[in-house]
């Protein structure tokens, strides 16, 4: 009996170890994933340490007040004491259970606002880029760049192989690595939510309003997905974000191809405007 519990523990065990390396190196959701995704650049990292930390005090107090309830109930049952305890207070437990949860509350709050103010810190952008919440689509506009251009998921006849279903999409948005990115974030018809789980970056789109918030990308290309995560229709579960980032090289070439298909105005047009002021 006790070979067959043991066996059953090992390979449970095993099983969700497995899940949790595997979800350890992804930056995607993954099948019976547990966890977060892997942090990725310095605001996923202190969110990941705050969720980490969070985890060990709610694990703690819940053990604690269950292990204390089982003992209450055990200790205290009636037939260990037919007479009830007429105890009307206890100065010392009532000064335990007010100080105690003071104290748990200020080691939260310290790395709590550590990251507020973090987040809220005013930092010289590489790049800015407005991200516009349209059904079902994202716009980006590269503000210094003068372009924009519509990001839809890719349907699942259209797939290649190697891309992912309801996750990839034509146009992801492309940033260069190591650079800070101040994100403008609106809407055009209804409430949206731009997620970016391994950046920790979350913001809601309003129609009418601008919201900022800013991300900072890692040393290394990568592919980082993400997903509206407000319920914004009948199709709502087909918004998918990408940000895909490149080395300054491999960005730069991109760059300049992306001007000649997405820009403002195309090079006829500009000159074509050059030409009229000055006729003018």
């Amino acid at each position: 009996m006790m070979k067959k519990i043991n066996s059953m523990f090992v390979v449970t065990f095993t099983f969700f170890l497995i899940i949790l390396m595997s979800s350890a190196f992804a930056s995607e959701p993954l099948p019976w994933q547990m966890g977060l995704q892997p942090p990725a650049g310095s605001i996923a990292e202190m969110a990941d340490d705050l969720h980490n930390l969070l985890l060990i005090v709610i694990t703690a107090i819940s053990v604690f007040v269950l292990g204390l309830m089982v003992y209450v109930c055990f200790r205290f049952r009636e037939q260990k004491n037919p007479v009830p305890s007429k105890t009307t207070h206890n100065s010392i437990l009532e000064v335990m259970w007010t100080v105690i949860p003071v104290l748990i509350l200020i080691i939260i709050a310290i790395p709590s606002f550590k990251l507020l103010y973090y987040l809220d810190e005013q930092r010289e952008a590489d790049l800015t880029i407005k991200v516009t919440g349209n059904q079902w689509y994202w716009n980006y506009e590269y503000m210094d760049e003068e372009m924009s251009f519509d990001s839809y998921m890719i349907a699942d006849e259209d797939l290649k192989p190697g891309q992912k279903r309801m996750l990839d999409v034509d146009n992801p948005l492309i940033v260069p690595v190591g650079s800070k990115i101040k994100v403008l974030i609106t809407g055009n018809d209804v409430m949206h939510s731009f997620f970016i789980p391994s950046l920790a970056v979350q913001e809601y789109s309003f129609p009418g309003r601008i919201n900022e918030v800013w991300m900072e990308v890692p040393k290394e290309e990568k592919t980082y997905y993400g997903q509206c995560n407000q319920i914004c229709g009948i199709n709502h579960a087909y918004m998918p974000v990408v940000v895909k980032s490149l080395s300054i090289e491999k960005y730069n070439k991109w760059l300049i191809e992306a001007r000649k298909e997405f820009a403002f105005f195309s090079p006829n047009k500009i000159e074509n405007i050059k030409l009229a002021q000055v006729n003018n």
